[in-house]
């Protein structure tokens, strides 16, 4: 069975610059994925604000919908779920799934490291023809001590709750020097969609191959949007093996969200 899979940071629904609502041109973006399976973070929940002051503005960018953002983007095709991390006066975010699968079940582990930085890692069931798909949202912390120790929260999680069937983590592990990637690996029997489809060279490979070193893994660049450079958004499997995988990058998507998506097709092993 094939899957389609999308992670996606959409920066709470408002441009990078000046906050200028992007709602209704990131459902559009996100229905351009055509995933089974969308990975969101960053998703507003409420926002009372916005609400009051784009609610009812007729101009098209600045469309603010009335329901939470996960339900808008999900439309009639997709089942949502939505795990609230951070809190404030006016409304919260956090991560959400949109799966055109059945969810059978979701819950949200708090792994906030600080008072200061909310973070939650969004566990969903979904019911497929080929079985159960345990799906993992993640949006990491930003200081690396903290990262440590989300990780070894979310290794603890998928060990406990998956059961050994098939397994998708992904979203923004802000993992920028790529030091999580092996200790997911090692402890979960995960691959990153790009381990076996980054760019290497029969001549890398060769000189690699009588040093005796194994490939060199690196996840793709996606942030910023605009030109990315640092490899914060992940995708990791077990149970799948990846037809492909692409960072839909430039000036477009920019305007939309600080990160670039990344979009993979994967097959149940």
């Amino acid at each position: 069975m094939k899957i389609r899979v999308a992670t996606y940071n959409i920066h709470k629904g408002v441009s990078s610059l000046r906050s200028t609502p992007r709602v209704l041109a990131l459902k559009k973006a996100i229905a351009e994925f055509h995933a089974d399976i969308v990975f969101l973070q960053e998703v507003q929940g409420r926002h009372d604000r916005f609400q009051a002051r784009y609610g009812n503005h007729k101009r098209e960018h600045r469309v603010w919908p009335e329901t939470a953002q996960y339900e808008y983007f999900a439309g009639e095709s997709h089942h949502h779920a939505y795990g609230m991390n951070a809190v404030y006066d006016h409304g919260h975010h956090g991560n959400a799934l949109l799966s055109s699968f059945r969810i059978e079940n979701s819950h949200n582990h708090d792994v906030s490291d600080h008072a200061y930085e909310q973070r939650g890692i969004l566990h969903c069931v979904l019911e497929t023809p080929a079985g159960r798909v345990h799906c993992y949202v993640v949006h990491l912390g930003l200081f690396e001590g903290g990262r440590g120790r989300q990780t070894a929260q979310l290794i603890e999680a998928v060990q406990q709750s998956s059961d050994g069937e098939p397994v998708i983590i992904a979203g923004d592990f802000n993992d920028w020097r790529n030091t999580l990637s092996d200790r997911l690996r090692n402890a979960l029997g995960v691959s990153e969609v790009f381990d076996e489809l980054g760019p290497r060279s029969p001549l890398g490979d060769m000189v690699r191959g009588w040093a005796g070193r194994q490939p060199r893994l690196a996840p793709a660049r996606t942030f910023p949007a605009a030109l990315p450079w640092f490899r914060l958004d992940r995708i990791y499997v077990r149970g799948f093996k990846v037809d492909n995988a692409q960072v839909m990058a430039g000036s477009i998507w920019a305007k939309l969200s600080d990160h670039a998506p990344i979009v993979a097709e994967l097959q149940l092993a």
